[in-house]
């Protein structure tokens, strides 16, 4: 029989003999934040932990630590009604939770590509001390195939007497600037179980999100460790892949964005993440892929994901493309040039700026001796503590004052909308690279601008007119 201390417990049985699930969501960065938040929205009384007192603090004011549209107000509306609170101690978890959603980071190690797990397991083992009776451990981090079947041996030998410890694996799939809605309204559910223990709670705490007719898939562990690594790997190829050929039609002509279009017709290849551009960046795909190239490796399986460093290495190469593009437009003198960047997060609504390439860019033109003005609606701030010596503007305007050159690196809206007429009025030369081709070509070309970007057939004459190819830098 239940008592009153244990009466929100569960066992893993065909009927369940309580009424409300408890929640915990362990980490409270960008996932655990999310996670928690929209959690708590579905009606859970959910817990946030973390060992950062400060951004504990934060949170429980409705304080996000970064930007993400709608979270804010989720965050704040949850904390008041009472079914959101944070804390850093396991043991008011272990005894107030029944479910446990592992959300930590997974960062590539500082020396070499394998994923950092060392947080991960921390929050095992701060588990494992504190629960005495039965819980659901499930992981949403992303890490290495293996990791889960390792945990599971874990909980067996180091759980206390008396428990009864479940894990099960649920991969998150968010897109930043849309987490929210990836989280009320998922395109798939995954979960990876161990003997089939744990379905039925995941399919309670889902049961609104499954009842909006959510693909639902019921696999393994190591299935479900592999399907957000494999997601991203194939993202991130699809990416590379038109780049590859915007290195062709840099150098021999063609319209890449029509190339897009036109294979993007197929069904079997479809038109998302075929833009040509400065390559991708942020948390998740340069570190996934250089993660799981390590991991095969360790698995015997090096030659097996071989193409993924390649893919890599092409997404890398694009930022040297527009450097080099952009010292050639400055008669290849960038020491001295003033050069407006507009967009440092590696994708517009976030302010992440992490493995950004649109950041990148911008320090590698200041340390070839440019004055470089940057201003990102959002990325600013976080961009300074990573790179300060930069001058960081509050507006497009003021970032291309005097400009010789400006660089659009980051497809924000406010981009997308510039006028030509207006930026002309405050620059000192009309020349744009369009790193994300989402300007009017034409319409900046008619209020004289000279313009280029990825995937352009394009040199310089003496009067600054597009001719001919600039030899792609190998």
């Amino acid at each position: 029989m239940l008592t009153s201390r244990n009466r929100h417990r569960f066992v893993f049985s065909e009927r369940r003999t309580f009424v409300t699930l408890r929640i915990s969501v362990i980490g409270t960065g960008y996932l655990g934040a999310t996670h928690a938040a929209c959690m708590a929205e579905l009606g859970y009384e959910v817990i946030g932990v973390d060992v950062d007192k400060a951004k504990l603090e934060s949170l429980a004011a409705g304080i996000l630590p970064f930007h993400e549209p709608g979270l804010p107000e989720l965050l704040r509306k949850n904390v008041a009604s009472g079914r959101l609170r944070f804390t850093d101690d396991y043991e008011d978890v272990a005894a107030n939770a029944d479910i446990h959603f592992i959300t930590v980071g997974t960062p590539q190690r500082a020396d070499s590509q394998s994923a950092d797990l060392s947080y991960v397991d921390g929050a095992v083992d701060s588990l494992l001390e504190h629960i005495t009776g039965d819980a659901l451990i499930v992981g949403k981090s992303t890490v290495p195939v293996g990791t889960a079947r390792r945990l599971s041996e874990k909980i067996a030998q180091d759980a206390k007497p008396g428990s009864n410890i479940a894990i099960a694996w649920n991969p998150e799939f968010l897109r930043e600037g849309f987490a929210v809605k990836d989280t009320l309204r998922p395109d798939r559910l995954v979960y990876g179980l161990e003997d089939g223990r744990g379905l039925e709670l995941l399919r309670e705490v889902y049961a609104s999100v499954l009842a909006q007719d959510v693909p639902e898939i019921v696999t393994d562990l190591e299935t479900a460790e592999l399907v957000k690594v494999a997601a991203n790997a194939f993202l991130a190829t699809k990416i590379s892949f038109i780049n590859a050929f915007a290195e062709v039609t840099e150098t021999v002509g063609g319209n890449i964005k029509t190339l897009a279009d036109a294979i993007g017709h197929d069904k079997r290849i479809g038109r998302q993440f075929l833009n040509a551009g400065v390559g991708f960046g942020g948390g998740c795909l340069p570190k996934d892929i250089r993660a799981l190239q390590a991991r095969v490796s360790e698995l015997g399986l090096t030659q097996t994901m071989g193409f993924l460093g390649e893919v890599d290495q092409i997404n890398l190469r694009r930022r040297d493309r527009v450097v080099s593009l952009a010292s050639n437009m400055l008669g290849n003198e960038l020491a001295g040039k003033h050069i407006c960047v507009l967009g440092v997060t590696f994708k517009p609504n976030s302010d992440d700026v992490r493995d950004s390439p649109a950041l990148d860019i911008a320090v590698r033109l200041y340390n070839a001796g440019a004055e470089v003005s940057v201003y990102d609606p959002e990325g600013n701030a976080n961009a300074a503590g990573r790179f300060p010596r930069l001058n960081y503007v509050d507006s497009h305007q003021e970032a291309a004052r005097n400009a010789d050159l400006t660089l659009v690196l980051t497809e924000w809206q406010e981009f997308r909308d510039l006028d030509p007429n207006e930026l002309g009025e405050v620059v000192a030369s009309k020349m744009l690279i369009d790193g994300r081709n989402v300007l009017d070509r034409p319409a900046w070309r008619e209020q004289g601008w000279v313009m280029t970007g990825p995937g352009e057939y394009f040199e310089l004459n003496s009067n600054n007119a597009a001719t001919g190819p600039v030899p792609v830098q190998q």
